[in-house]
């Protein structure tokens, strides 16, 4: 069985936490593919929303699952956010989709600016 690798953006993750049983199927069985700033975004909600102890736990077990960004990805991702500005895109999405669509892996989300735009799988 092959295994399919996405992109997890910080909105994915945040639903895997809460319990949304819509990203069920991609609490396991997956392979995961984010960057520092997606566990950047995600150690902020976490403290906001839980407590430290809560945001190290989930910093830490995901820390396995970064990869670096090169400084043609930012390029991308910029010109991405400047084509797609009247979406007001945060720049670690930006990055994140262009990530994603370089190794041809799926952009996991609920964001709906995101929506309509291609290599996204998108669940609420």
């Amino acid at each position: 069985m092959e295994i399919t690798t996405y992109f997890y953006d910080t909105y994915a993750f945040f639903e895997i936490i809460k319990g949304n049983r819509n990203y069920n199927k991609f609490s396991s069985g997956v392979a995961i593919v984010t960057t520092r700033l997606n566990l950047m975004e995600l150690y902020y909600g976490l403290l906001v929303k839980f407590n430290k102890n809560i945001a190290d736990k989930y910093y830490d077990e995901l820390l396995k699952y970064i990869i670096d960004i090169d400084d043609e990805t930012i390029k991308q991702a910029m010109v991405f956010r400047v084509l797609h500005k009247i979406k007001n895109l945060s720049y670690v999405d930006c990055v994140g989709y262009i990530i994603a669509k370089q190794r041809n892996i799926k952009f996991l989300t609920g964001d709906k600016e995101f929506k309509d735009l291609d290599n996204i799988e998108f669940v609420k």
